[in-house]
C-alpha cells in the first residue's frame, strides 16, 4: 500500500478511492470466469456491473492523474493494463453476443495502448511477469484486429510481437518462451492460410475484402408466407485435428464466423483516433443492443447469437447445444456447423442408422484406435435427434460428413444438413491444413472458385467483374427457388422439406445458394469427377430443376471463361 504520510487530506481520498476500484474491478474482472459461457441471463447483469465500475475507473484515473502520479506513482503500463482489461471485456462481450459493435470498442481500447505506448516501459521493471502481460495485450489485439479484418495492422504487430518475444527470451531465459515461439509460428501461419487468394490493387498491393453479410450481398427473394424462420442461436464447433489456428479459432471456424455476421452499419471514425480519452469511457452502464434489461430476447438484433466452441468435449457440446435449444423464440431456428475430423465404424451390418456408421470427433485427436466402435467424443447423427423438436439447419463439414443424411423429422419440424464432400481430389489434398474448401465456398465464393482453379492472384478490376457472375447466379438460383407456383412439383417439394421455411432469413438463404453454387461448380469441374468430391443435402435438392439446371451451368461456365480457366471444366453435355 502506498504511504500516506506526505499526502493532504484530499490526496489521501483520491488515493484510497482509487485503490478500492482498482482492487474492486479486479475482483469482478476475475469473476467472469467464473460465470457459465452458455444461457443469456445468468450473465448479463455481472458484465453490467463490471463494465460499470471500469468505466468509474477510468474516467477517476483521466480526471486524477496529477494525484496519481504524484502520490500514488501511477505507471504507464498500470493505465494500459486498465486499457487492456476493458478491451477484453469488450471482446468477451463479443463472443457472448456476436455483435460486431463490440469489436470496435475493443479494438479503440487496444489501438490506445498501442498508440500512447502504455507498455513502452515495461522491459525496464525488471520483472518478466509485466512482460509476459505485454505479450499477451499483443496476442489478443491480434485476434480483435484479425476478425475486424485490418491485416495491414496485423502484420504489423506480428513484426512487433516477434521482437519484444526476442527481447523477453534473451532478458529472462524464461520457461515458456518455446510457448511464445508457437504462438508466434500459429499466427503467421494462420495469416498465410487466409491468403490463398489475392486481390491486387493496380499496383499490385494486396487489397483486403470484407466477406460479412451487407446489403449488397444479402440475396435478393421473393418473400412468401411460408418463409417464417430467422436464424436465432448458432453453435460452431471447429474440432479438424490438422488444420491451421490461432487463439483457439480455426481457419473454417473463423470464415464461418464473419459468413454469420452483417457489416456494421455505423459510423467508426471514432476508432482512429487513439482513444481511450475524456468522453470515450466505455459505455458499459447502457443495455447492449439485442437484449433488454431483464435478460429476455427481443424480436430482432443485428446478428444471431453464436457459441464457439474449440475441440470441446461431448458434454460440452450438448449442453451447449441444449442451451442454444432452450433460448429459441417462436419462429427462431438454430444453425449447428461442425468442422471434424470423421469418427468411423467398423460394424458390418449396421442397423441403427443414428449410431452405427459413426459420426465426427468433437476432441479427441485421431489416433491409431480411432476406428473402434463407439468413440468417447465422437457426435453420432443419433444424438441430434432430441434437437429436431425444434427448427435446425445443420452443416457438416468432414470426411465422414454423408453419415448425417440420415436424420429423420420425428416430430414433424423444419430440417435441413448440409454435407461437405467426403474426398478431397489429390492436387489439393497437402492443402487441407488451409482449411475445407466446402467451408470456403460458403464463406467466399469466388474465393473458392479461384482457389480450385490454381488462380492465387487476381487483378480488383477483374474480382469486381468475376463477383458479378456470382452475384448473377446467387440472383438466378434463388428465383429458381422461388420461381414455382402453388401445386406444382417443385413448390411442393420445397414447401414439404423445409427449404422455403429456412428461405426467408438473408443468412441461411445466402448459406443455401452458395452449397448451390458449390454443387455446381465441382459438378462442372474435372478434378473433382466422382461423387465422393461433390457435397450432398438432405433432403436431396432437385437435380433437373436447380442443380443441373442449364442458366445455372452456364454462368459458372461463362465465370471461367472470363477468368481464361474454361479448361478445367467440362461442357454441358460431358456432365454425368
Amino acid at each position: 500500500m502506498v504511504g500516506m504520510a506526505n499526502m493532504d487530506e484530499h490526496e489521501r481520498k483520491i488515493v484510497t478511492e482509487f485503490v478500492h476500484l482498482l482492487e474492486k474491478s479486479k475482483q469482478l474482472f476475475n469473476g467472469l470466469r467464473d460465470l457459465p459461457q452458455y444461457g443469456h441471463k445468468q450473465w448479463q447483469a455481472y458484465f453490467g456491473r463490471t463494465f460499470d465500475i471500469y468505466t468509474k475507473l477510468w474516467k477517476f484515473q483521466q480526471q486524477h492523474r496529477q494525484i496519481l502520479d504524484a502520490k500514488y506513482s501511477l505507471k504507464r503500463w498500470q493505465i494500459g493494463e486498465i486499457a487492456s482489461k476493458i478491451g477484453q471485456l469488450y471482446y468477451h462481450y463479443y463472443l457472448r453476443t456476436s455483435e460486431t459493435n463490440y469489436l470496435n470498442e475493443a479494438y479503440s481500447f487496444y489501438a490506445a495502448i498501442r498508440g500512447r505506448a502504455y507498455y513502452s516501459r515495461a522491459a525496464k521493471e525488471d520483472r518478466s511477469e509485466l512482460m509476459v502481460k505485454k505479450l499477451r495485450y499483443y496476442a489478443r489485439f491480434i485476434v480483435v484486429c484479425l476478425l475486424l479484418r485490418r491485416m495491414k495492422l496485423v502484420r504489423e504487430l506480428i513484426v512487433e510481437l516477434d521482437r519484444h518475444i526476442a527481447d523477453y527470451s534473451s532478458t529472462y531465459e524464461p520457461d515458456d518462451q518455446i510457448e511464445w515461439s508457437l504462438v508466434l509460428d500459429e499466427i503467421k501461419g494462420f495469416i498465410q492460410s487466409d491468403s490463398l487468394v489475392q486481390v491486387l490493387h493496380a499496383d499490385t498491393n494486396p487489397i483486403v475484402l470484407s466477406h460479412r453479410l451487407s446489403p449488397l450481398t444479402t440475396p435478393p427473394v421473393e418473400k412468401s408466407q411460408y418463409m417464417s424462420l430467422t436464424l436465432q442461436e448458432i453453435l460452431i464447433i471447429g474440432s479438424a485435428s490438422e488444420q491451421v489456428k490461432f487463439s483457439e479459432l480455426t481457419m473454417d471456424m473463423f470464415r464461418m464466423i464473419q459468413t454469420l455476421e452483417r457489416e456494421p452499419q455505423e459510423d467508426f471514425n471514432h476508432i482512429y483516433d487513439a482513444s481511450p480519452a475524456p468522453g470515450r469511457v466505455p459505455y458499459g452502464i447502457n443495455p447492449p443492443k439485442g437484449y433488454i434489461e431483464n435478460g429476455d430476447r427481443p424480436s430482432r438484433r443485428e446478428n444471431p447469437h453464436k457459441y464457439l466452441l474449440y475441440k470441446p468435449t461431448l458434454s460440452h457440446v450438448l449442453v451447449f447445444l441444449a442451451s442454444g435449444f432452450k433460448e429459441l423464440p417462436t419462429n427462431g431456428a438454430l444453425l449447428l456447423y461442425l468442422s471434424a475430423d470423421g469418427c468411423f465404424s467398423t460394424t458390418k451390418h449396421p442397423e441403427d442408422m443414428g449410431y452405427d456408421l459413426g459420426g465426427v470427433l468433437t476432441s479427441s485427436r485421431r489416433d491409431g484406435d480411432h476406428k473402434k466402435q463407439k468413440e468417447a467424443h465422437c457426435l453420432y447423427p443419433g444424438d441430434l435427434y432430441p434437437f429436431t423438436r425444434r427448427p435446425l439447419f445443420v452443416i457438416v463439414d468432414s470426411d465422414n460428413s454423408f453419415v448425417f443424411q440420415h436424420i429423420p423429422r420425428y416430430f414433424g419440424q423444419p430440417l435441413v444438413t448440409l454435407m461437405s464432400p467426403q474426398d478431397t481430389p489429390p492436387a489439393f489434398q497437402d492443402q487441407q491444413h488451409n482449411g475445407s474448401l466446402f467451408t470456403l465456398f460458403l464463406h467466399s465464393p469466388l474465393t473458392a472458385f479461384c482457389y480450385c482453379c490454381n488462380l492465387t492472384t487476381i487483378p480488383i478490376h477483374h474480382w469486381e467483374r468475376c463477383q458479378s457472375f456470382v452475384d448473377r447466379f446467387v440472383t438466378e438460383a434463388s428465383r429458381l427457388f422461388t420461381r414455382s407456383r402453388v401445386g406444382t412439383y417443385m413448390f411442393i417439394f420445397l414447401l414439404e422439406s423445409s427449404y422455403l421455411q429456412f428461405f426467408g432469413d438473408d443468412f441461411l438463404r445466402l448459406l443455401l445458394l452458395r452449397y448451390v453454387f458449390c454443387d455446381v461448380v465441382l459438378h462442372l469441374h474435372r478434378a473433382f469427377k466422382g461423387r465422393q468430391y461433390r457435397p450432398r443435402c438432405q433432403p436431396p435438392l432437385p437435380e433437373a430443376d436447380l442443380l443441373e439446371h442449364p442458366s445455372l451451368q452456364h454462368l459458372v461456365l461463362d465465370l471461367a471463361a472470363h477468368l481464361e480457366v474454361r479448361t478445367h471444366f467440362m461442357e454441358s453435355h460431358e456432365v454425368e
